[in-house]
Order: C-alpha cells, then structure tokens, then sequence
C-alpha cells in the first residue's frame, strides 16, 4: 500500500513542499529512505521505531521505502520525523489515511513520542496556504508562530499520539488562536528608550534625521562619550514595524533558528551587535547548508559595528554589494540563495587608535610639559591641557 504525506524543506528564507511517499511490501525486511535524504533524516529510522513501539503499534517488517520528492532536493534535519511516522503507521494499516493528504506535517520525534520544535515554521506555514493545504500539524511551541499565517488551520501538538487522534477522529484537536492583537499592543514598549539620553543635543539630533532617512551613521568619540548607548537606543525612534514586514522578518529569524520560544512575531524592529571578531560568513550568511548571517537577522531593523577600525577588512569588504543591494545572494555548487539584508548601518569608533608604539612620545609630551610648566608657570595658567 503507498501513502501520501507532506512535510517542508527550507531553501533560503522560503519553503518548498515535500511529498513524502510510504509504500509497505512483503518482501524484505529494511527500510529504505531515498530522496537525497541528511544523515539527521536517516537516523529517523530509529527514532520513528522507539516512538511506534511505545504507542503500542507495532513497525514493519518487511521492505519499506520512503521516497522523498522532489529527489533534487537535499533534504536536512529530523522535521521529517512526524510525516514519515505517519506515512509508515498509514501503509501498514494501522491509523487511516483519509486525511493525511490534506494536512502538512512537521515535527522531531523523541524516543517516546514527545514532539520537539523546529525551525523555520513560519515559511512552511506560508507555502502550505499558497499550496491550498487544509491545515498545518506542528509542534505546540511553533504553532503560535504558524497561525499568523491567514487561511490556514495550524494544529499545535505535543506528542505524536494527538496526530493519531485528529486522524481517527478531526475533532480531538482544535486550531490555534493567532495573538495578532498582542503584535500592536506590544510594539511601544521596549527596555530602553531614546528619551533617557540627557543631553548630547547634537548627537541625538543627527541620529533623528538618519532614523527619519533610513541613513547609515558613524559615530566617533572618546570612549565613554555615549557612543554604543545612543546607538542601542536608535531603534527606539525608528518607525513600527507593519504586519508585513514583521512576516519578513519573523521568517528569518525562524529559519535561523533565532525566534524565542512561543513567539508568534518580532514585533520590534531588530538591532544587532555582532563582536569585532566575527567572520565574513557569519556576518553575510553561509555554510555547507547556506544560513543567514547577522546582516540579514539585521533586516528591517540596525546593523551596530561597534569599534569598528577592529574589524577585519576582508569583513568590511564583504558589505559593500549587501548595503547596496539591500540583499545578499550565497552561491554554491547546486544553488544561489538571496537572503534579504535591508538595514540601517550604525557603527562607532575613537578618534584614533590606541597604539603601544606611541608610549615612548607619550612620555616625553608629558616630561616636556611637567618641565615647561616650571620654565613657563604664567603661560600654562592662562593654557588649557589637551
């Protein structure tokens, strides 16, 4: 018997829908999982059997095989756990299939059945509604996520045995309620705030115009002089965030995993710091599985280079094409993924870098001036020191 299910795979910050095929023979005794399947995705076989067998079912064992398609696609992660489960308790007969075509399922099992959450829920639910899919089945802590999505049921679960539940019977689960009205009540209220900064008149009116523009800015002084608590404060004043562009936003942090857990939206606009020391693939996205970096988790929202002469130049360099084309595109040998990268570039810096080499001329200055002071006393009273 071959059964149909669904699941999703993650290229960029979109999603692709995967259909899962099950077929149970009598012959054999392995199963087989093809489709460009990750060694996470393999590894499922394990899993998906502690979790039957301690539902009471029992798994196959004759020849099974999975087939993950479209087979171009590499698919990564153990998301694939839950429709996989389901297809194999489906083909051999022991839960109905009648609706599982209608619904896309994702979710990591543990050994006993326990559902763990996953990442990028928001792009999957998205492609489901575009897809015309009935509902989403996810794990409970992403299902907030998922239901700010319009038209789409999401059905949030914290065990594998509520799916078998909803499939025998469609009204043991009820969908999730979005907390759309939370998105607006939350949005004014921050941590910090722009009106706390006393004084610094100048500053705060140049960081005004370039949050009114959308400009980049420098900010150069001596340490101490304010520089990275204006800065962490700039997205005070900046405009709110539209439904639209939480969406957006929302749905990188989600594929890079960043979203706190039981969050349905960013409901601020994002401000990133990412130390001196990082490298050029951290900051505009990459990896064997293509991520996005801090300038894309910046996006809608402000990039702070703090310190900025510290940085390497190869990671300066690498920023000019993204602050350009407010995108960044990361090619590999099978693909070429943009990730969206349209921020607000902040940075600070001294006036000048400190350096050991100038110790020596720093003691002279100051012998120097200790000895003019006695040569001159009426000139330094009426001079100010540097």
């Amino acid at each position: 018997m071959i059964v149909k299910t669904f699941g999703s795979a993650i290229q960029g910050v979109n999603a692709i829908t995967i259909t899962i095929e099950v077929n149970v023979s009598s012959q054999g005794n392995r199963l087989f999982i093809v489709g460009l399947p990750d060694n996470a995705v393999k590894e499922s076989e394990r899993r998906i059997e502690s979790t039957i067998q301690c539902m009471g079912f029992r798994m196959p064992r004759t020849r099974t095989v999975v087939n993950m398609a479209p087979a171009d696609i590499r698919k990564a992660g153990a998301a694939y756990d839950l429709p996989i489960a389901a297809g194999i308790m489906a083909a051999s007969g022991q839960i109905p299939a009648t609706h599982l075509e209608a619904y896309l399922m994702m979710g990591e099992l543990s050994l006993d059945g326990t559902i763990q959450p996953i990442k990028g829920a928001l792009p999957m639910a998205m492609q489901a509604q575009k897809d015309g899919f009935q509902g989403c089945i996810l794990p409970k802590q992403n299902a907030q996520e998922a239901a700010m999505v319009n038209g789409l049921k999401v059905y949030g679960i914290s065990h594998i045995s509520e799916a078998v539940n909803f499939f025998n019977d469609p009204n043991t689960l009820q969908p999730v309620v979005p907390a759309r009205d939370e998105f607006y009540i939350t949005q004014d209220q921050f941590d910090v705030d722009f009106s706390e900064v006393k004084g610094q008149y100048q500053i705060k009116r140049a960081l005004e115009i370039a949050a009114a523009g959308g400009h980049n800015a420098i900010l150069i002084g001596p340490p101490g002089a304010g520089k990275t608590m204006l800065a962490k404060r700039l997205p005070t004043i900046l405009p709110p965030l539209t439904l639209l562009e939480a969406l957006e936003t929302t749905k990188i942090h989600s594929v890079a995993g960043k979203l706190p857990q039981h969050a349905s939206l960013i409901v601020h606009r994002p401000f990133r710091s990412p130390h001196h020391t990082i490298s050029d693939a951290a900051l505009v996205g990459g990896g064997s599985i293509p991520q996005p970096g801090e300038i894309s988790l910046a996006h809608n929202g402000v990039l702070f280079l703090d310190e900025l002469p510290e940085f390497k130049r190869k990671v300066l360099e690498v920023m000019r094409q993204p602050v350009e084309e407010r995108k960044v595109t990361i090619s590999r040998a099978r693909t070429a993924i943009d990730f969206p990268a349209s921020f607000m570039l902040l940075a600070s810096m001294n006036p000048c870098r400190f350096d050991e080499r100038f110790q020596p001329e720093k003691k002279w200055i100051k012998s120097w001036i200790i000895r003019s002071q006695a040569t001159f006393p009426r000139f330094h009273q009426k001079s100010f020191y540097w």
